[in-house]
């Protein structure tokens, strides 16, 4: 599930081919740099980041968004909360930077959405098990609706001393093959579309993901009212984004899987190493880790060259590719 890129290898790699990056994501990897390969803030700057914001939290996680230019998270005196706006602002251009020439075709057309910073430790941490990063999940939206677009994350441990430690338990397709008909993603009924010349003759079945009269109506209003207030995005649904959230909370919510070890694996990312990974498509969860950097993007279903494996592609056929664990 590792894909292990050295950042000294970037320029060929991409040169030789620029999909070879997005290939790898899109087949359920983890894309791994030992060493990050996007500069990072210096070392004071890190260390304010590290030991000046946990105790200013007002969610999850700080966040600055691109749309609106805004951070969030923070109660906070002004320097402070103006410090961390700079520094994860000016992070989210270099990671940009960098990813949107190593995988132009992916990245065509993609929206840039928060950048955060994770100043807590992941284990044991109070949070409801919707929230919890400490359960293995595949995200169900990314700062609202996708509409079956893929939630592309590029994760930095920041952490000078610390492993971040991820957990597994394999591939949407994998997961929607073994657990999809006990979830209720699977065998979702479809209208049928009857051939009138020949009554009774079904000759195909309606996409169970297309979006009806009132989805769209009510996406358009959502999309119109973002542009004055962007938290609008966040109630936005979509046939697709709802079964993603039923699959999402039914791993989380149901013992039989949350609790079992079959096909877990765990992985360490060491200090100063990044990685990415579509966590729309790749099972994970945080189990244990302190201080890191989170940017998060929606990149356009169009943009894949693997559709056929997309939760999209799957959810709307009702079958999953047999694929090797």
């Amino acid at each position: 599930m590792i894909e292990i890129v050295p950042s000294e290898e970037m320029p060929s790699l991409v040169e030789r081919d620029p999909r070879a990056l997005s290939d790898a994501l899109e087949q359920g990897h983890i894309v791994f740099f030992p060493r990050c390969p996007v500069p990072l803030a210096g070392e004071a700057d890190l260390e304010f980041l590290r030991s000046g914001l946990a105790e200013h939290l007002s969610r999850k996680n700080v966040s600055w968004y691109f749309a609106s230019d805004k951070l969030k998270g923070l109660e906070s005196a002004p320097e402070v909360a103006e410090r961390t706006h700079r520094l994860l602002r000016e992070h989210a251009r270099r990671v940009r930077e960098f990813l949107e020439p190593a995988m132009a075709p992916f990245a065509r057309g993609w929206t840039p959405g928060t950048t955060s910073f994770r100043p807590l430790q992941e284990r044991g941490r109070a949070l409801s098990s919707h929230a919890s990063n400490e359960l293995v999940h595949v995200d169900a939206g990314a700062f609202g609706a996708t509409h079956g677009d893929r939630i592309l994350r590029f994760f930095v441990n920041v952490n000078p001393r610390e492993d971040r430690v991820w957990a597994s338990k394999g591939t949407f397709p994998q997961l929607f093959a073994e657990h999809g008909r006990a979830a209720g993603v699977a065998g979702v009924p479809a209208d049928p579309i009857v051939d009138t010349q020949n009554i009774g003759t079904q000759i195909s079945r309606r996409n169970p993901m297309r979006e009806g009269p009132l989805d769209r109506a009510f996406s358009s209003v959502v999309r119109a009212g973002s542009r004055l207030l962007p938290a609008l995005k966040m109630i936005d649904s979509s046939p697709y984004d709802r079964m993603m959230r039923r699959f999402h909370n039914w791993m989380k919510d149901t013992p039989e899987f949350r609790d079992s070890s079959a096909g877990l694996e765990t992985f360490r990312f060491p200090p100063f190493s990044a990685w990415m990974v579509l966590t729309d498509q790749v099972s994970h969860a945080c189990v244990e880790g302190q201080h890191a950097l989170v940017d998060t993007f929606v990149v356009p279903l169009a943009n894949c060259r693997l559709r056929e494996l997309s939760p999209y592609e799957i959810l709307r056929s009702g079958r999953a590719p047999e694929l090797p664990r």
